[in-house]
C-alpha cells in the first residue's frame, strides 16, 4: 500500500469522525432547555420527569411560586415546611415545591435524617431523599424519584444552616398514578397533613 493511499485513508477516517462529533454536538444542543433544570436525567424507558423551573431572583437563588400555599407543616425550633404547589406534568410525574421557613429566633441546622438511609444517595450530599408521599386511600407510600445514576430528583447540596427569618426553597419529584389527587407529604421532624394535587 502506498504512502499516499494511507494518508488518504487517514484523512477520510478523520473527516468521518469529525462529522460524527459535530452531529452529536448539534443533537445535544437541540435538546437543551426542553426539560427543566433537574438533578439529572431520568431513565429513557419512561417519560422524563420535567421540573417546573422556579423563579430566579436577583441574588441568583431559585425560589418557588409563593402566591399560593397548599399546606404548612410545623417542625421543631420554629421551622416550617410550606408547600406552595403539587403539580403533575404531562408524563404523570408529580413535582412538589415549597420552602422551609425559619420562624424561630436562632439558626436551624438541617438534620441528616432529611437525606434518607440509602448509602448510594448519601454520595449526593445533602438532599430531601427521605421525603415521601402517602396515599391513605390506596395505602401506598411513594418515594422521591431517582435518576439513572441513583441521584434523587429533589433539592440537593443545600446549606446546612437556615438563618433566623430566612427560607430554603425546595422541590421533590414523585411517581404517583394519575388517579392520585390527594396526598400526605412526610419529612422527618414535621407534622403531617393532606395536600391537593393539581
Amino acid at each position: 500500500m502506498s504512502i499516499r493511499h494511507v494518508r488518504t485513508t487517514r484523512r477520510a477516517g478523520a473527516a468521518a469522525l469529525l462529522a460524527a462529533a459535530l452531529t452529536f454536538s448539534l443533537a445535544a444542543c437541540g435538546d437543551e432547555g426542553r426539560e427543566g433544570a433537574g438533578a439529572g436525567n431520568a431513565s429513557s424507558s419512561a417519560p422524563t420527569p420535567g421540573k417546573e423551573e422556579p423563579t430566579k431572583s436577583d441574588d441568583g437563588k431559585t425560589y418557588p411560586d409563593t402566591s399560593t400555599v397548599l399546606a404548612t407543616f410545623k417542625g421543631e425550633k420554629g421551622l416550617e415546611m410550606v408547600v406552595h404547589e403539587a403539580k403533575r406534568d404531562s408524563g404523570g410525574f408529580l413535582t412538589v415545591t415549597g420552602e422551609f421557613k425559619n420562624t424561630g429566633g436562632d439558626g436551624y441546622s438541617t438534620p441528616v435524617q432529611w437525606n434518607g438511609l440509602e448509602q448510594d444517595v448519601a454520595l449526593t450530599g445533602r438532599s430531601l431523599a427521605a421525603m415521601t408521599l402517602t396515599d391513605s386511600k390506596e395505602k401506598k407510600r411513594y418515594y422521591v424519584l431517582r435518576d439513572t445514576d441513583n441521584r434523587p430528583l429533589t433539592t440537593t447540596k443545600y446549606t446546612s444552616l437556615i438563618e433566623a427569618g430566612e427560607a430554603l426553597p425546595f422541590f421533590a419529584q414523585f411517581p404517583p398514578p394519575e388517579h392520585h389527587h390527594r396526598s400526605r407529604p412526610h419529612l422527618p421532624g414535621f407534622t403531617t397533613g393532606t395536600i391537593e394535587i393539581s
